[in-house]
C-alpha cells in the first residue's frame, strides 16, 4: 500500500517506520524532522499524500491539521483515506472529515495511547472514529503500528474517547504520586508501598505499569530520570481539552479540572516541562 505520512516527531517517525518495514512504500513530510529509516522523504505535505492509498497524519494540535488539510486534501486521489493519528479537539477531528468526505475522500479520526515506547515498539492502542469502509481500509496498518484498535463510532468519537481516557490517566497518576509521597512521609517503603497497592483496591496502571517511583515495579520514565515517555505539557494539552469538550456539552468534570489545574502549575511553575507527566512524585516528594 502507498502512505503518505505527515508529521515525524517522536511519535510519527517510529510509527512511519514501523510501516515501511512491514513491506509498504512510505512517503513522509515533516517541517523539521528527517525521515526515518524506509521512509522516503517528500518536499511538502501534498507531495506526501500525491497518489497515496492513505495517509497518516500526526501532529501537535487542531489550528495545524486544519492547515495541513488544506494542503493536502485536493492532492490525494478520490476514494484515498485520510488518518489523523494526532490528539485534537474534537470540533476538529469532525470539520477535517467532513471536507474530507466532500472531497471524495474517506476520513478517520485515531488518536493513540502509549507514548513513545508504544510508538516504537508497535504496541499503541487506536481510538477510532469515523466511517467503516475507511476503517476497513486502514485498519491492517494500524494493526502494524499497534496491537490494540476500538473503531469507537462516527467522526469524532476517537478522539472523544483519548480525551476521556486521558482525563482518568491525568487525575490517577497525579493521585498515585501523592499516595508514594505521603508514604514517605510516614516512613513506608516504597516497595513495600507498590506491593500493596499492586494487587489491592489501589491497582491502576499508573501504579502498575508506568509506577512514577524509580526501582519500583515495571520499568519506567522514572527509572531513566524521568525523561519522558509522555510528556507533563502533552498531559496538560490534553486535560485542556478535554476540559474545553466537557464545557462544550455542560458536563461537570471538577476532577479532571483539578488535575489540569494541578498539572498547570507543575508545568509551568516548578520546571514540569520537558519531564515525564509521573515527574510530579519526585515535584512532591524528592526523596533519593
Amino acid at each position: 500500500m502507498k502512505i503518505g505520512f505527515i508529521g515525524l516527531g517522536n511519535m510519527g517517525a517510529p510509527m512511519a517506520a514501523n510501516l515501511a518495514a512491514a513491506g509498504h512504500e512510505v512517503m513522509g513530510y515533516d517541517t523539521a524532522a528527517p525521515a526515518p529509516a524506509g521512509v522516503s522523504a517528500a518536499a511538502s505535505a501534498a507531495q506526501a499524500a500525491q497518489d497515496a492509498d492513505v495517509v497518516v497524519t500526526m501532529l501537535p494540535n487542531g489550528q495545524i491539521l486544519r492547515l495541513v488539510a488544506e494542503q493536502i486534501i485536493p492532492a490525494m486521489k478520490p476514494g484515498a483515506v485520510l488518518c489523523d493519528c494526532s490528539t485534537v479537539d474534537v470540533d476538529s477531528a469532525r470539520a477535517v472529515a467532513q471536507q474530507a468526505h466532500d472531497a471524495g475522500l474517506g476520513a478517520l479520526d485515531a488518536p493513540v495511547s502509549g507514548g513513545i515506547g508504544g510508538a516504537q515498539g508497535g504496541t499503541l492502542t487506536f481510538m477510532v472514529g469515523g466511517d467503516a469502509q475507511a476503517f476497513t481500509t486502514v485498519e491492517p496498518l494500524l494493526a502494524i503500528m499497534g496491537q490494540k484498535t476500538v473503531h469507537c463510532g462516527d467522526a469524532g468519537a476517537g478522539q472523544a474517547a483519548k480525551i476521556c481516557n486521558n482525563m482518568i490517566l491525568g487525575a490517577t497518576m497525579h493521585v498515585t504520586c501523592e499516595a508514594f509521597a505521603l508514604a514517605d512521609k510516614l516512613g513506608l517503603d516504597r516497595q513495600k508501598m507498590f506491593d500493596v497497592v499492586s494487587t489491592s483496591s489501589g491497582y491502576s496502571w499508573s501504579m502498575n505499569a508506568y509506577c512514577p517511583a524509580p526501582g519500583v515495579g515495571p520499568t519506567s520514565p522514572a527509572d531513566n530520570d524521568y525523561q519522558p515517555g509522555f510528556a507533563a505539557e502533552l498531559m496538560l494539552k490534553d486535560l485542556k481539552l478535554a476540559l474545553a469538550a466537557a464545557d462544550s456539552v455542560g458536563a461537570s468534570v471538577p476532577m479532571g479540572d483539578k488535575a489540569r489545574q494541578l498539572y498547570e502549575d507543575f508545568v509551568e511553575n516548578h520546571d514540569g516541562k520537558g519531564r515525564d507527566f509521573s515527574a510530579i512524585l519526585p515535584y512532591l516528594s524528592p526523596k533519593a
